[in-house]
């Protein structure tokens, strides 16, 4: 691979005859660009602005900066938030978008008022903001767990909160482009009110003429009615991998030049630009068969983007497989997120103890509290192994309870500023895939040495409180401890004990469990702290916290060949919420003791309220539909979303679209040093309504949590304070928050991926479904049975028509069915927010592809 007469100059690369996916500028951009020079090729993109300019128009407030979103479904449609919190940015088209990648952050210039898009009045085209990539904070959700994984809620690894897309919805493949750039080129020939006219008709399908706004001119138009328009002028910073899963194919011209040196390197994400590869870094037999390579995935980086071409330059990393494959898939999936799935440097392994099995030594004893001989066990999913976190509930005397959170000392064994430090702070987290762990931190801290597996002394950082049997706090002690669990319950086990109150338990009911320790001991323990945990829980709805849980797939998968067997809904139950309880206890008590110790220093986790714009939009919405929803608090939101939906068969399923919804204007969670933030205010944890929260109960898994087992330590004087500034603090925290989304995005494409596959292997598969959304020629709904959301197109059914309406403010649409034999008269079904229908989810043909189909109603219906 190593013949360099063929590698690529990215500058010779032009446009190959016959290509598909090409920049095609609109009129605005060919206005704006500097004129080229004589013989040099023409440029497709703008330039990008000098830092120097940026950073003055940055500060003149002439530009503007934020994340770019591209829309998945409609790719040619990008945003970035708007700074007041008003309706997103709108960016048109991928010259307008400048080579910017999904998630980079980017400087944008807002384009002139006339240029800016229309937004139909009558709602039926509600895409004005991209899908959202954002996530609801784990401390409002129900327990995402994967089958190797994590804990309840506070302690899972977080879920995203996204409109499932698939990319049945972009159409296959990229051909899909050549039907968008014959759309941008025609709105290329309209004059300036035509084209406005276009833009307002951006939705999925285009809405009948007389739907559009009756005046097309945006300078005529009052602002509620416009979404402002901008170009990238800038990326700060490129938060995108560059690196993509894709198939690689001969280029179309066989004449030209460029046929002998490149390959064309299609990506499956439509996000991520077509690229030229070189043909020494594809197969030797590639050119001669290039079918044998149409269903094979290659990983490809993206290297280059120059101004004057309209594909990209990349580079072949490596072959992946076979396309629908899982591991394949995963590879891809862990690759295009950047995830380091490596194995440990040899400098990083050097960091773990060598003499094994290691010991605690005497010396490390007498710094510590010693609780071996305590009642103490862990609550996990029953295949989890980083058991970080451990409980124990003792009663005292006068009636009260001493209650412990104790937590794997990870900060032990991994010190600052060591080679294992650093690639722990890069991972920032493990990431929960369906069939296996990517680990923040080497297998022998993870599984042995740091896990609290049972009848094994282990170092431990430790939450006391005295607690009356109503949860109010007495009295409160963080110290360094050792401990030796008792038992390694499960939640199962742990929910048996809570349902089954008085039975006597078997000892082949339950795990081994410690001879110093009987099992109506530890069951005892597991009902108090189910006491307490359900007061607790009490009185943070009552002082106005919100949780918004959401429906989470799991799979049962095969032991032979890993595929999927069978999913099923998690349920979320009150061994969950007893152990998620008092994690977010520990959480803000060590939250106020770091924040008081180091009020420049400390790493905390605040919670943003909503996005103004997406909520309003959310209480219009409910208004339309007549829903009263108090939107005043988060505490409002919680109490209106569980006293609602009367008792009837469906109401859960009502609940569950409309948990979707709430979801939508939530903003993430973030990780912050609190030196940067001078007003306290910001601190604040919308969800949870809290002033102050940390995260420091999953260590093995979590960086951030290591960093605040370090301050902690220090302002305990039990260590010397952390070496680490307060702006290197918040580096840390943003990447923190970077590699947790990237995680959360992983981890559901890993759900996604084993869910089609699912489909393909055991479908078709039906279910009833309820309508979470209505377009004027589609629907979306939510499939009861197992938690997707799926978009149904009207045309892709048997129908005689469709209408779409607003009853009142409500939309609707209603579809007439061809009738099934030539006596019968046509069916009508209405289909409005709420409907109940029936699917059926139905494999493509093509690799993780599948539809929803809605059933025929039948006549009598």
């Amino acid at each position: 691979m190593s013949n360099s007469d063929s590698r690529i100059n990215p500058r010779q690369l032009g446009t190959p005859r016959g290509g598909s996916y090409a920049a095609v500028p609109t009129s605005g951009d060919r206005k704006n660009r500097n004129k080229p020079a004589r013989g040099k090729k023409k440029s497709i993109f703008e330039a990008y602005m000098s830092k120097e300019d940026v950073s003055a128009g940055l500060k003149r407030g002439e530009l503007i900066q934020g994340p770019l979103r591209i829309n998945p479904k409609k790719y040619h449609e990008a945003f970035i938030p708007s700074p007041d919190g008003t309706r997103d940015i709108f960016i048109d088209g991928v010259v307008a978008r400048n080579r910017a990648l999904n998630g980079d952050i980017v400087v944008v210039r807002l384009l002139p008022r006339e240029q800016w898009k229309v937004i139909k009045p009558d709602g039926s085209d509600k895409e004005t903001e991209a899908t959202h990539e954002s996530d609801v904070p784990e401390d409002m959700l129900g327990t995402c767990v994967p089958r190797e994984a994590a804990k309840g809620d506070a302690e899972s690894p977080d879920v995203i909160i996204e409109a499932q897309f698939d990319d049945n919805d972009v159409g296959h493949g990229q051909d899909h482009l050549q039907d968008m750039l014959a759309h941008d080129i025609k709105k290329l020939s309209l004059d300036a009110t035509e084209k406005v006219k276009a833009a307002g008709m951006g939705a999925v399908h285009r809405t009948k003429q007389e739907e559009v706004p009756k005046v097309n001119d945006p300078r005529l138009l009052p602002d509620k009615f416009l979404q402002r328009t901008a170009k990238v002028v800038y990326i700060l910073e490129k938060k995108h991998s560059r690196a993509a899963t894709g198939f690689i194919k001969l280029l179309a011209d066989k004449n030209s030049e460029l046929f002998k040196k490149c390959a064309m390197f299609s990506p499956v994400d439509h996000r991520v630009p077509r690229a030229y590869v070189s043909l020494a870094d594809c197969p030797s037999d590639f050119v001669a068969r290039p079918e044998d390579y149409s269903n094979m995935l290659f990983i490809c980086r993206i290297v280059d983007w120059k101004e004057d071409s309209n594909f990209a330059t990349g580079q072949l990393a490596k072959s992946l497989g076979q396309a629908g494959e899982i591991e394949p898939e995963t590879e891809g999936i862990l690759t295009e997120y950047g995830v380091d799935f490596s194995d440990f440097s040899p400098e990083a392994l050097e960091c773990l103890p060598q003499s094994l099995p290691w010991v605690i030594s005497p010396g490390e004893m007498a710094k510590r509290r010693d609780l071996r001989k305590e009642c103490i066990f862990t609550i996990d999913p029953s295949t989890a192994k980083d058991l970080d976190d451990a409980l124990s509930c003792k009663q005292l005397p006068d009636g009260n309870f001493e209650v412990g959170v104790h937590i794997a000392d990870v900060s032990y064994f991994v010190l600052e500023e060591t080679a294992l430090d650093r690639v722990a702070s890069e991972r920032a987290t493990s990431v929960y895939l369906v069939q296996k762990v990517i680990p923040m931190l080497p297998k022998l801290l993870c599984e042995e040495l740091c896990s609290l597996n049972p009848m094994r002394d282990r170092l431990t950082f430790s939450v006391i409180w005295k607690l009356t049997p109503g949860g109010k706090i007495l009295d409160e002690w963080f110290g360094r401890t050792v401990i030796c669990s008792c038992a390694k319950l499960s939640y199962d086990h742990a929910q048996s004990m809570i349902e089954n109150p008085g039975k006597m338990f078997s000892p082949e009911e339950l795990p081994p469990i410690s001879p110093q320790h009987s099992v109506a001991e530890v069951q005892q323990a597991v009902l108090n702290l189910h006491r307490i945990a359900q007061c607790l829980r009490t009185q943070r709805f009552i002082d106005g916290a919100l949780r918004l849980d959401q429906l989470k797939l799991s799979f049962t998968l095969d032991q032979e060949s890993g595929m999927p067997q069978g999913c099923y809904i998690y349920q979320y139950r009150d061994s969950n919420k007893l152990v998620e309880e008092f994690m977010l206890l520990a959480n803000m008590a060590v939250a106020h003791r770091i924040y008081r110790s180091f009020p420049e220093q400390a790493l905390l986790r605040r919670h943003p309220p909503p996005q103004n714009k997406l909520l309003n939009d959310l209480m219009e919405f409910c208004h339309q539909v007549g829903l009263e929803i108090d939107f005043s608090s988060a505490g409002s939101l919680h109490k209106s979303l569980n006293e609602t939906f009367g008792a009837d068969k469906y109401s859960e399923a009502r609940k569950e679209v409309l948990t979707n919804m709430f979801s939508r204007p939530m903003q993430m969670a973030l990780y912050f040093c609190t030196g940067i933030l001078k007003d306290e205010i910001l601190f604040r944890h919308y969800a949870l309504n809290v002033p102050f929260y940390t995260h420091f109960t999953s260590p093995i898994r979590r960086y951030a949590d290591v960093v605040v087992h370090r301050l902690l330590s220090a302002s305990l004087g039990i260590s010397s304070p952390i070496k680490m500034e307060m702006e290197a603090i918040q580096r840390q925290a943003e990447h923190c928050n970077d590699r947790k989304m990237a995680s959360k995005r992983v981890q559901e494409l890993s759900t996604d991926l084993f869910f089609a596959v699912f489909v393909r292997e055991c479908g078709p598969l039906e279910s009833e479904a309820m309508v979470m959304g209505v377009l004027n020629e589609a629907f979306d709904v939510l499939v009861l049975k197992f938690g997707v959301q799926k978009r149904i197109y009207c045309n892709a059914l048997p129908l005689r028509g469709f209408h779409f309406q607003k009853v009142g403010r409500k939309p609707e649409l209603t579809l007439m069915w061809e009738p099934e034999r030539l006596e019968q008269e046509s069916v009508s079904q209405e289909i409005t927010i709420f409907t109940l229908v029936e699917v059926v989810l139905k494999s493509d043909g093509v690799p993780l592809k599948y539809s929803a189909l809605l059933k025929r109603p039948s006549a009598e219906k």
